[in-house]
């Protein structure tokens, strides 16, 4: 298949726009990886007028899928976790081109995971897994146990992703394979919640308890990189933590994690007094609890 489609990367690949080719080939019995094609062809370039552009092409019996991304979208994929297939492809992607060695180190930078990126990757995931187990009990909490299934599943996810994180992963489309290895213990409470002969009642009460224990004995590591960042001032509105460039990642996720922090007494609200009566600014502050 390299040969067939080497007409169709060669030209891209002598203009100094591009920084690296990979090509991905389907593994038997592993068609998801590319999407059911038979090769994938990604492309990283410097600059782009869309962020992702993407071609199909077909060859006798066999198909083929040119993905050219432009390099802050292949940044943003890797830090946020939003195209679980990238690190899969960039791990085990045969480089055809490689400019300066440019995918050499990307992949140096993969295996090494430095910690500061770890801490962000885990911030982030921490926050998302936090707004699915909140809203998963409060679902739980009124009856609606298929809503709440749901949103545990996700939750455990999540806990999983935290894990492969924790011990200096990325998280890849296999995340229960890695969680096996890593933490059986999180694995186990994937595999009661879908196989056990319980009630979806009894699942999930079993699932809130233990997830809850997980979630509290590793709050102050997870949390960590949001309390870093809090910790450079006395004390911050929700505006300034949501504008902060260090936070913009965690979007609509930060004032729940916020809430969940402040109700374990990782951070604390101080009212300052407004013109109106017995109406409060709130703001936050890192508690006392994280000294």
């Amino acid at each position: 298949m390299e040969d067939i489609l080497r007409p169709i990367y060669q030209e891209r690949a002598s203009q100094t726009n591009t920084l690296s080719v990979l090509i991905i080939e389907k593994r038997q019995n592993e068609c998801t990886v590319t999407d059911t094609f038979d090769a994938i062809l990604l492309m990283i370039v410097k600059e782009a007028e869309t962020p992702v552009f993407i071609k199909h092409y077909i060859y006798e019996q066999k198909k083929a899928a040119l993905h050219m991304v432009r390099e802050d979208q292949l940044k943003e994929w890797l830090l946020l976790g939003s195209n679980r297939k990238i690190v899969e492809w960039i791990t085990h992607g045969k480089v055809l081109f490689d400019r300066n060695e440019y995918m050499a180190n990307l992949k140096g930078e993969l295996r090494d995971f430095p910690f500061s990126e770890r801490k962000l990757k885990a911030g982030l995931e921490f926050a998302k897994l936090i707004r699915r187990y909140i809203d998963g009990k409060a679902f739980f909490d009124n009856d609606q146990y298929l809503d709440a299934y749901n949103h545990v599943v996700h939750a455990l996810h999540h806990l999983a992703r935290l894990a492969v994180i924790e011990n200096g992963f990325h998280p890849e489309i296999t995340v229960w394979n890695q969680v096996k290895q890593i933490e059986p213990e999180i694995f186990k409470l994937y595999e009661e919640l879908i196989t056990s002969d319980e009630s979806i009642e009894k699942r999930l009460e079993l699932l809130f308890l233990a997830s809850e224990f997980l979630i509290h004995s590793r709050t102050k590591v997870y949390a960590s990189h949001l309390l870093a960042v809090m910790q450079e001032k006395e004390r911050w509105t929700i505006n300034e933590l949501l504008s902060n460039p260090d936070l913009e990642n965690y979007g609509v996720d930060l004032g729940i994690l916020l809430e969940f922090l402040t109700e374990k007494h990782f951070i604390n609200e101080i009212k300052v007094e407004t013109k109106g009566p017995r109406i409060y600014h709130r703001y936050y502050e890192v508690g006392k609890k994280l000294s």
